[in-house]
């Protein structure tokens, strides 16, 4: 398979960033060395008005470094991280990370099934996760229930309040509490009582895998995406490339998104440390929370889905926050709708711009430009060192031209090595060096690069493609709809047609009648949607995208 593709975007490239500049490949740990010895008395974290300096977290992380040791971690131990969003969660994937484990990302709110299959798939060894109720519980049951998992680190939540919110919190809040008195469990302050002297490990970038991030990938049963520094250290540096007029120590960042998903693990986590930023961190998103945060906490970068945004837009009462010091916002994880877009932009005069990317790319594989073109739709122009290419569905060997639907294929030093103990998938997915997305889209004549859908989600309406993508775009133009997710339901006489589900705004009203109507110079005959649902909460995933398979699955039970 040929090498040679054709590179319009090279041409296209936003001034003052250069494609094929070097990047600074390196170990995640020197994140942390870099930033505490620059910009020590900075400010790394602020949890809830609890502040920590680079310093301070520099210390943090050799302190739980030597505990791990101690505990017998070494090089290639797999330490599971089972957090919300907290300090210990930044502290325990750095100190993981300098003594040579494997990181692995779990979702605390997976129920136990969910969470045992991680575990063992993983071979998850040392799980850190913290004396909640609704968490704990789930992780101490795995010591009995699984092979893999032998000891447990509990990290208590209030020892990261501020004093007066700590002590509140465990008066008040009891009953959120977990009871801990199981084998084989140590506490954060066991774990922390030394005196931050690790033996050193030396890290093959290129070999040594940094964190087993779990998916859906295209297809089938969650597996771990194997990521190595090399791979995250390129996404950053690639990140880093592309917001060139960022001052290090000086800007901060809003974490609303789970530290757990790859998408704020490297937005947010890996490159707030990479700058000197500050992590303005929340445990999870509340609207009016995040609102007050960023009137008073005034972070400059907001990394998000286009939910959150929309739901910003959506806020009734947005003269009371002041929106305006956040400059450099990068939506990723779902399609950000051009009406999201514009409307964001106008409230808080920020440069709102959509990314591209998978679990598998560490994620970041493309992005609008800060300065210079941004089409309508588009999910921007590959990221430095980063080739994509469209390949015919049917005969991936042939590469199609410009303007052409077919297969996304990416490549580049943020692609994975491949899925932890899945030799099959792993060559279904990476031929020669290509990551094959399982997304369809097209490339125009100046390198730009569009998403079409899901090639999953594709809908076949009389041996038509149609593309949910584009429904979805033509509904969200209505402006009483707030929220909209369209799939593919069963039809006798075509096989397939399309589905709407749609959330209106607060005090709006719509019909089925009037939103087919306002469609009808939008979309083509066989586009209308055959059925439109009204709800009041549309699915989501653990990041806050829109979900599509929970209504499949109601659709595909009504049929039986």
């Amino acid at each position: 398979m040929t090498e040679e593709i054709y590179s319009p975007w090279k041409e296209n490239y936003p001034t003052g960033v250069e494609w094929d500049a070097p990047l600074d490949k390196c170990s995640l740990y020197s994140y942390i060395e870099n930033a505490v010895n620059k910009h020590g008395d900075c400010l790394a974290i602020d949890f809830l008005g609890q502040k920590t300096t680079y310093s301070s977290l520099g210390q943090l992380i050799n302190q739980a470094a030597v505990g791990l040791q101690e505990l017998g971690v070494k090089k290639g131990t797999r330490v599971g991280l089972c957090l919300p969003n907290t300090p210990y969660s930044v502290i325990f994937y750095f100190a993981s990370l300098k003594v040579g484990a494997t990181v692995v990302n779990f979702n605390p709110l997976y129920v136990e099934k969910e969470i045992a299959f991680q575990i063992e798939d993983s071979e998850t060894e040392i799980m850190v996760t913290i004396d909640l109720a609704l968490i704990y519980p789930k992780i101490s049951t795995m010591l009995s229930t699984t092979n893999s998992l032998k000891k447990i680190i509990v990290c208590p939540f209030s020892g990261i309040l501020p004093p007066l919110k700590g002590l509140l919190f465990r008066y008040l809040k009891k009953k959120d509490m977990a009871s801990i008195n199981e084998k084989n469990v140590f506490l954060y302050n066991q774990i922390m009582d030394n005196d931050g002297k690790s033996n050193p490990e030396i890290i093959d970038i290129d070999r040594d895998i940094a964190v087993l991030q779990y998916t859906g990938g295209t297809t089938g049963q969650p597996k771990g995406a194997m990521l190595t520094h090399s791979n995250l250290s390129s996404n950053i540096s690639q990140m880093k490339l592309w917001f060139p007029n960022l001052t290090p120590g000086t800007e901060s960042i809003l974490g609303v998104l789970p530290l757990f998903h790859v998408f704020a693990m490297t937005t947010v986590m890996n490159f707030a440390v990479a700058a000197s930023a500050q992590m303005i961190l929340l445990p999870r998103y509340e609207l009016k929370q995040a609102l007050k945060t960023i009137h008073k906490k005034a972070p400059t970068l907001f990394p998000a889905v286009p939910t959150i945004y929309a739901g910003i837009n959506n806020s009734d009462d947005l003269s009371r926050y002041n929106l305006s010091t956040i400059r450099y916002c990068i939506s990723g994880g779902a399609p950000l709708p051009l009406e999201v877009k514009n409307d964001f932009e106008k409230l808080t005069g920020c440069n709102l711009v959509e990314g591209y990317g998978l679990s598998e790319s560490s994620p970041v594989a493309t992005c609008n430009p800060l300065q210079g073109i941004n089409k309508d739709g588009s999910i921007g122009l590959p990221v430095p060192s980063t080739k994509l290419s469209i390949r015919d569905i049917e005969n991936p060997d042939q590469m199609l031209p410009t303007n052409e639907t077919g297969e996304v294929w990416i490549k580049g030093p943020q692609v994975m090595v491949g899925y932890w103990k899945r030799t099959e998938e792993t060559k279904e997915v990476l031929v020669d060096g290509w990551l094959r997305t399982g997304d369809s889209g097209y490339m125009d004549e100046d390198g730009h690069f569009f998403l079409v859908d899901r090639i999953k989600d594709l809908i076949i309406c009389s041996g038509v493609n149609v593309y949910p993508r584009i429904i979805e775009e033509a509904i969200y133009e209505h402006p009483n709809v707030s929220e909209v997710t369209v799939i593919g339901i069963d039809d006798d006489h075509q096989g397939e047609t399309p589905k709407a589900f749609v959330k209106l705004k607060d005090d709006t009203n719509l019909t089925e009648e009037q939103l087919i109507k306002f469609l009808s110079d939008k979309l083509s005959k066989i586009e209308i949607p055959s059925q439109i649902e009204f709800r009041m909460e549309l699915p989501k995933t653990m990041i806050g995208k829109l979900s599509k398979k929970e209504l499949k699955a109601e659709e595909q039970t009504k049929n039986k």
